[in-house]
């Protein structure tokens, strides 16, 4: 598909009726995947597209989509995909694909890594922290220019939990509809079974509280088939999966506004543990219960994040060539200059 492509589908929506005289709208929905560095944020939006592709590093910000028709003779939905590259690095590029023009129709799809638990915290809050304030400015502003919009954007995320599910007043819903997935399942299964444990219980009270669906995944077709249910009802309106899977002995499954605070229980540490820990809210709570067994492993992404002109999936000979000669130039230019300064008769007074 081609920006021609999508010029044609255009017109010929406008031009071609459905059968019952009336146009049929075509549904454009966008979202963003963050996430842990080489998490499988890319695999998983290859799998949703149905796409055969070896996965590549991602560059900072990259862009891609997909089409799909609901039915015979309709225009195809457009659904646009933007990944975040490198983990927490890049984080003001988030607010280039989020924009006022599109938050109505927007997600964020968070991946998290299960086989470093270490990082999982942190790369998780400063992602949504990032996310969440950018959305919540541009939700400020619709206030002051459309707020019939913004009143709905808000309400839709309250709706996740019907107003009798016992935690409505509790919860604090992302502005945006979110999707956590825990990647690398495989890995994780080989954990004890008691980390395993605490890790569940800490990403299930995470995306309740957030109002947010919860999936765990690896490159097993069948679990990889169940986060494209959850993603593929965001992007092209499919079907919403009502299965739910809470064993944490097993993956966890579990669509926006159908667990409950009841059912995960209280943080896994014992009452004199937590009495001892001071804390605001409850998210705040299960972050030092969280990091208590898993202390925030200190990195930088920064300093992980390679040159992508040495990159050999960007190589271009003619660009490479230009580029090898002004470095050159640039390296003859700094001994030439370094020469002069060292010539130069400065007068001591």
């Amino acid at each position: 598909d081609t920006l021609w492509d999508l010029a044609i589908a255009e017109v010929e929506k406008r031009e071609n009726p459905d059968d019952d005289g009336k146009h049929v709208e075509a549904w454009e929905k966008s979202m963003l995947f963050v996430g842990n560095k080489n998490g499988g944020k890319t695999t998983i939006i290859l799998r949703c597209l149905d796409r055969e592709e070896i996965p590549k590093p991602t560059l900072a910000l990259e862009y891609t989509f997909g089409r799909r028709a609901r039915r015979h003779n309709t225009p195809k939905d457009i659904a646009h995909f933007w990944e975040l590259g490198g983990g927490t690095s890049l984080l003001e590029l988030i607010r280039i694909p989020i924009t006022s023009s599109n938050v109505r129709s927007f997600a964020v799809v968070l991946v998290l890594d299960l086989s470093k638990p270490n990082e999982l915290w942190t790369t998780m809050e400063k992602l949504l922290q990032v996310t969440r304030n950018h959305v919540n400015k541009i939700l400020n502003k619709l206030e002051k220019t459309n707020p019939e919009v913004a009143t709905e954007i808000k309400q839709r995320m309250r709706n996740n939990l019907q107003r009798d599910h016992p935690d409505y007043e509790l919860v604090d819903p992302f502005p945006i509809p979110l999707v956590i997935i825990g990647s690398k399942y495989d890995i994780f299964h080989e954990f004890d079974s008691e980390m395993r444990k605490i890790i569940s219980k800490t990403l299930r009270f995470v995306s309740h509280y957030y109002g947010a669906s919860l999936a765990f995944t690896s490159k097993s077709e069948a679990l990889l088939l169940k986060a494209r249910v959850l993603i593929n009802h965001l992007a092209f309106g499919c079907d919403k999966s009502k299965s739910v899977s809470v064993d944490h002995s097993k993956p966890l499954f579990i669509p926006a506004g159908l667990d409950s605070l009841s059912q995960i229980g209280p943080p896994p540490a014992s009452d004199s543990d937590i009495g001892k820990m001071r804390a605001n809210t409850p998210l705040e709570l299960w972050k030092k219960v969280f990091e208590k067994t898993f202390p925030p492993k200190s990195f930088c992404d920064l300093q992980d994040t390679k040159d992508p002109a040495q990159d050999l999936q960007y190589a271009e000979y003619e660009v490479d060539v230009m580029r090898a000669q002004k470095n050159q130039e640039l390296e003859q230019y700094k001994r030439n200059a370094s020469k002069s300064w060292k010539e130069m008769d400065f007068d001591p007074d």
